[in-house]
């Protein structure tokens, strides 16, 4: 495919021999970011650990500390006496067997949602919905629990979930291109010191492997794991 001018200009600015001080690359990916819209900054951390042994799958939660900068949309499964709970707490929806059958049938425009453990038992058979868009309930996240307003609050606070894919790499976004740089570095760095409280005790040698930063169209910017404050 053919570069444009611009395109081109865009490309130049970013060495892809050169390791980034977080600090150069948080300024880096605004510099090259050039969508008409707020677009998503990523990261994608590559971890040393093989996710096939049970043992070093590394899943867990991060409270970003300037939010995503993203609306989330929550639906919070619960027993009536918690609906209204929910809903003051921000969930946009709140219910059981209505939106059971909703999301059987194939409903899932949602970006997370939260369940009682009460209710666990007659959600599961939705895990083949749920399942392959991580949307599943699950307690390691925090989105199985009897206090929903908490969850709810969290979520919409910048809460995210993660997990390592097949290849062992965590890949989610982190913060809008709309954030000043040092925004983005301190949500960036929140994620990546979480990563690090989590390396499995099974994982020998380099555990971070790689960190990639990028924006939606944008080419990606290797961070150096030794400026990550903490690490």
């Amino acid at each position: 495919m053919k570069l444009t001018k611009k395109r081109k200009a865009i490309f130049d600015k970013v060495d892809a021999d050169k390791v980034y001080d977080i600090n150069e690359a948080c300024n880096l990916i605004k510099e090259i970011t050039t969508t008409k819209f707020d677009a998503s900054i990523d990261l994608d951390v590559r971890l040393g650990v093989d996710p096939k042994q049970a043992n070093q799958m590394v899943r867990g939660v991060a409270t970003l500390p300037h939010g995503t900068g993203k609306t989330v949309k929550v639906l919070v499964f619960c027993t009536p006496d918690k609906e209204a709970e929910a809903l003051e707490a921000g969930a946009d929806w709140a219910g059981l067997d209505e939106f059971i059958t909703k999301v059987d049938g194939g409903w899932t425009d949602m970006d997370v949602i939260i369940a009682m453990p009460s209710v666990m038992g007659k959600i599961g058979r939705l895990g083949r919905v749920l399942g392959p868009r991580n949307l599943m309930p699950n307690p390691k996240s925090g989105t199985v629990t009897p206090d929903v307003a908490k969850a709810v609050n969290e979520v919409k606070a910048g809460k995210i979930d993660f997990k390592v894919d097949k290849t062992g790499i965590i890949h989610t976004s982190v913060a809008k291109a709309s954030f000043e740089a040092d925004k983005i570095k301190d949500n960036a760095v929140e994620l990546i010191q979480t990563l690090s409280k989590l390396k499995p005790s099974s994982s020998k040698g380099t555990y971070f492997k790689s960190i990639y930063m990028s924006s939606t169209m944008s080419p990606s910017v290797c961070i150096d794991v030794k400026s990550i404050p903490g690490l």
